[in-house]
């Protein structure tokens, strides 16, 4: 491994990714497992001088998901005391072979901006970085041991995501283009961990106005055929 440069990239500070995907029936989180270490931890890495937070995290994310286009939002800063302890990169480096000395820029304290993602989970091609063996989806409820703070991330994430569930209409990256009325309610009922009415449910999302609805999903069944919907605003959005 060629440790980056600290002229090539700001000191102390880091970003770290909590990217969420819906399979179907549970929500996931995307965890990498660090080279010969057994450390899983998120996707994560360092900003370049030349380069804002924003695009540093977006191709973090590209490398590793294949996706360009992807719901970004900034949640939280993480820079309690705690965080510092080299060991962990320590091990990193000492799994791909190298001896960094005690100075080493990247075994000193880092202040870690975090994002949470919204993708499609039929669309990312993941590709583990270098230092990874893999990168893989986790259910949200049965996660690895997680390196340093980063359950912390994941919980704060999570709770970011749940009260700002109708704000960032967070199904607009986690379902194809046009989904069902049960397939929208199953990612809410995911991200919240517990059921909702489906009869509340309906009425509440029609009457916020972004769904379009479209024509039936017909299934051999007609009189059951459930109308198929698009959210108005179909372009994917990332916050500064």
């Amino acid at each position: 491994m060629k440790a980056p440069s600290e002229e090539e990239y700001l000191a102390h500070i880091s970003y770290d990714s909590v990217v969420f995907g819906f399979s179907g029936q549970e929500l996931k989180i995307l965890i990498m497992e660090y080279h010969n270490t057994g450390l899983f931890a998120l996707p994560g890495g360092f900003v370049r001088r030349d380069q804002s937070v924003n695009d540093a995290v977006k191709s973090g994310l590209k490398e590793r998901t294949g996706l360009d286009n992807i719901y970004l939002e900034q949640f939280h800063t993480f820079g309690s005391l705690e965080r510092y302890d080299p060991k962990p990169m320590e091990a990193i480096f000492k799994a791909q072979g190298e001896s960094p000395s005690q100075d080493h820029w990247l075994l000193d304290r880092f202040i870690s901006i975090a994002y949470y993602a919204l993708i499609n989970y039929e669309l990312v091609e993941l590709k583990p970085d270098e230092l990874s063996d893999s990168i893989n989806w986790y259910p949200i409820d049965n996660l690895p041991p997680l390196m340093q703070d980063h359950r912390e991330i994941v919980d704060k994430a999570l709770e970011t995501l749940r009260s700002n569930l109708e704000r960032s209409i967070v199904g607009m990256n986690l379902l194809p283009k046009r989904f069902t009325m049960g397939e929208f309610q199953k990612v809410y009922e995911a991200i919240l961990g517990k059921p909702v009415r489906r009869t509340s449910f309906q009425r509440r999302m029609l009457s916020l106005g972004f769904l379009n609805r479209h024509e039936k999903q017909f299934n051999g069944k007609s009189h059951r055929a459930p109308y198929l919907y698009s959210f108005q605003n179909e372009s994917k959005t990332s916050s500064e």
